[in-house]
């Protein structure tokens, strides 16, 4: 079976799934759960997930080194591990939400926090390791331009189908149904790894035996990895930022309901998952840089837009929705393309080292959120926003925030990667 089967690209792309469930559930729900069911202080909740997504992050790096020197010995040691960090993953996700069922009805409250940060430790540093290790896999499949983009399209669109999921599955369903969810789907899609296509063994020898520093510093001697993630960043604070402000924004500058937040949400993620092979024609046509050119621009002409909107614009926000989804999708599948071809540009030898990219990839990943909040809420502080407010300059700076931001940095990083075109030559 070929990687450019739709089989083996849905078994590449299967795991993504329920990943996405490990990020989304955590933040939305599983906060709301504990602070209602147990008793937990919203600052005490706020401080342990703060406290092991920065410990997440930090070992990111080394968790990608780890994947390389497995990946040396074999697809299949890479494999069996992840069989049994996806079993520790669905443990530590289960007890996250039902602690009960593990230190009884009358735990304390200090058995409830410890057990809750041990948890989340275990279960971020589970969902990083599978996370790169699934990435490490496809950028060592290899391929030309086209083959690249259709896995990456393939595992990002299956991670949109898992979001989406896992939005609505506990307000229709219930979080039972969302924990047994996530242990079944997790436990296919880790069969459907098993089974789906390995990439050619390459001697990794050289690579195992670099040092621990020298392994992890590698990835920042490559000109071609700065320069991308710089625009992989300032495009991404610049998509983060909307998605820190817009529940401020459909309250408070369109004066909407919160519950309409999940029908902006469900329009802009089901168009992204629409426009994937849409994208891989324009790739096709016109190669992977000018593609995300094109895709950035979009967003920009489609964005700005929500500057203009006020109280009562719902249907003119959906469009801005629907048409900002499908510029998303060039965003979630060029840059992963962009950097699964720098790596094959040196040859095998390049990719042995993929899982130190990739774990350096994934640190640029979580510090877009965190860098647009960052940003963002103090900036609508010094302008004068508070939530619940309706004095018209304030308004106007919460959409400032909202919408003019994002785009002045997305254009910011389409400028960069315009100038870029000799780094990505073979890509344009």
């Amino acid at each position: 079976m070929s990687m450019a089967s739709t089989t083996g690209l849905a078994r590449l792309g299967l795991p993504a799934l329920p990943l996405a469930f490990v990020a989304l559930p955590l933040y939305m729900f599983w906060p709301h759960h504990m602070a209602t069911q147990f008793g937990v202080s919203l600052g005490v909740l706020g401080g342990l997930l703060f406290l092991a997504r920065a410990f997440d992050a930090l070992t990111d790096p080394a968790i990608g080194l780890w994947v390389d020197r497995l990946f040396a010995r074999g697809a299949q040691k890479v494999l069996r591990l992840s069989l049994v960090i996806g079993f520790a993953l669905s443990v530590s996700f289960v007890l996250l939400f039902f602690p009960q069922w593990l230190l009884g009805q009358t735990m304390t409250m200090e058995a409830l926090l410890l057990l809750s940060s041990v948890l989340l430790v275990v279960g971020y540093a589970a969902y990083s390791f599978l996370s790169i290790a699934l990435q490490t896999w496809g950028a060592r499949m290899g391929g030309d331009t086209l083959a690249r983009s259709r896995l990456v399209a393939w595992r990002e669109g299956l991670a949109l189908v898992g979001v989406i999921l896992a939005s609505v599955v506990p307000t229709w369903l219930g979080l039972h149904v969302l924990v047994s969810a996530f242990v079944l789907l997790l436990g296919l899609s880790l069969w459907a790894w098993w089974l789906a296509p390995r990439p050619t063994s390459v001697d990794s020898s050289a690579a195992t035996r670099r040092g621990f520093w020298v392994g992890l510093a590698g990835p920042w001697g490559h000109a071609g990895f700065r320069r991308l993630l710089l625009v992989f960043m300032l495009n991404g604070i610049a998509s983060a930022i909307p998605a820190t402000l817009i529940l401020f924004f459909v309250q408070d500058r369109l004066q909407l309901p919160p519950e309409s937040q999940m029908v902006f949400l469900g329009a802009y993620f089901l168009a992204a998952a629409v426009s994937f092979p849409i994208w891989l024609r324009v790739i096709r046509a016109m190669g992977l840089r000018r593609a995300w050119l094109l895709g950035m621009g979009l967003a920009v002409a489609v964005f700005v837009w929500a500057l203009a909107l006020g109280a009562g614009d719902e249907t003119a926000f959906i469009w801005v929705c629907v048409l900002s989804g499908l510029a998303l999708g060039a965003d979630l599948v060029v840059p992963g393309a962009l950097l699964n071809g720098l790596l094959s540009e040196d040859g095998p030898a390049q990719q042995t080292q993929a899982g130190a990219y990739l774990g350096w990839w994934q640190v640029a990943t979580k510090l877009n959120l965190a860098l647009a909040a960052g940003l963002a809420l103090p900036l609508l502080n010094l302008l004068g926003y508070t939530p619940g407010t309706q004095d018209a300059p304030a308004l106007l700076a919460l959409s400032w925030a909202y919408a003019l931001a994002p785009c002045l940095l997305k254009s910011l990083a389409a400028g960069v990667l315009f100038a870029s075109a000799s780094v990505f030559q073979k890509e344009t």
